[in-house]
């Protein structure tokens, strides 16, 4: 992890380490007693990757803040100070009172507005060195509403039903567009979390919407959705490869060549040494370790920091390390991701 360049850049990561937990309150309750492994393993790597602004992707939310506010109690005591957090409600495991997933069945986490078995799992965290301005908060936008939806259908009707599709949010956890006054100049961050594209019937439902939460940026920036913030920078967990695994992969693509948007393309010998034969694209460009031998898609680019093409990129990378290096055993044990971090500046 090069340091920075030049005296005044930013560094923006994002990272869906896991900070999830099976109720509420329990991640809480291991940030504070201090024995939890994982957590052990996130501020480590934190400490060392040291960002600026950190978008966290799996982290429970709680109404007042507690655990987001004890974890940077923790950060703090190694010395990276993020006096300025924001935690917004987001959508996974608010409940519909509707049948969203077309099971036939009313209840249980598939007929969240996101997938969730409470309500705030795997939310959305927002830390900075930086003030934050206000945000505006898309996570309520129907999924009919975005320009160009791709909505699910079975047999030419909606899926699983019209109530469905007047209630069903687009977002499975949040879309936030947040202001940030930094020493590099203003930013705005677009920051989400998609639904994973898997688990789908033949109307693709899941991989549809996983799509159309991506492509919600793009419309942003064609100005579909008011008028287009300066300074932006794309982070989040697409849970998209363009080149590997589910879902419509064109979509990734297509942002990713995007002439408004630079991709830095963050790579690690981590990666690249954990290759899985076979996928297409660059390993060393992946963000997940999900082992094939453990029925899972093998390692994949899904988390991504985009800036704008107004943006210099000073320097970039996936804290992967190689086995046995340094951080090796704390990256592991925060999750099967791994944080990604782009240096900008103008």
């Amino acid at each position: 992890m090069a340091p920075p360049l030049r005296a005044e850049p930013l560094r923006v990561a994002t990272w869906a380490a896991d900070l999830s937990r099976d109720g509420p309150g329990l991640l809480l309750r291991d940030i504070l007693k201090g024995e939890d492994p994982g957590v052990a393993g996130v501020v480590a790597v934190l400490s060392a990757a040291r960002p600026d602004v950190l978008l966290l992707t799996d982290m429970d939310w709680d109404g007042d803040g507690a655990a987001l506010g004890a974890l940077a109690e923790r950060l703090a005591a190694q010395g990276l100070d993020y006096p300025y957090r924001l935690a917004l409600p987001g959508n996974a495991g608010l409940d519909s009172g509707l049948d969203l997933d077309g099971d036939g069945r009313l209840g249980g986490p598939g007929d969240a507005q996101g997938w969730g078995r409470f309500a705030g799992e795997g939310g959305l965290a927002l830390l900075s060195r930086w003030p934050l301005g206000e945000a505006r908060d898309l996570s309520s936008l129907l999924w009919r509403d975005l320009p160009g939806a791709r909505l699910p259908e079975r047999d030419g009707q909606p899926f699983p039903s019209e109530a469905a599709r007047a209630a069903q949010r687009l977002s499975a956890t949040g879309h936030w567009v947040v202001p940030v006054e930094t020493p590099a100049g203003p930013a705005t961050l677009l920051a989400w979390s998609a639904a994973p594209p898997i688990g789908d019937g033949p109307e693709r439902r899941n991989a549809l919407r996983n799509a159309d939460e991506l492509a919600l940026w793009s419309r942003l920036l064609d100005g579909d959705l008011g008028p287009v913030p300066a300074g932006i920078v794309i982070l989040g967990n697409a849970n998209l490869d363009p080149a590997d695994g589910a879902g419509l992969r064109a979509e990734m693509t297509a942002l990713l060549a995007d002439p408004r948007l630079r991709d830095p393309r963050p790579a690690s010998d981590g990666a690249r040494d954990a290759a899985d034969p076979g996928h297409s694209g660059d390993p060393r460009l992946d963000t997940v370790d999900w082992p094939e031998e453990e029925g899972g898609p093998g390692n994949l680019r899904v988390s991504y920091v985009l800036p704008a093409a107004e943006w210099r990129t000073l320097g970039s990378g996936v804290v992967w390390p190689r086995p046995g290096g340094p951080l090796a055993a704390e990256a592991e044990a925060a999750g099967p991701h791994r944080l990604v971090w782009v240096d900008i500046d103008r």
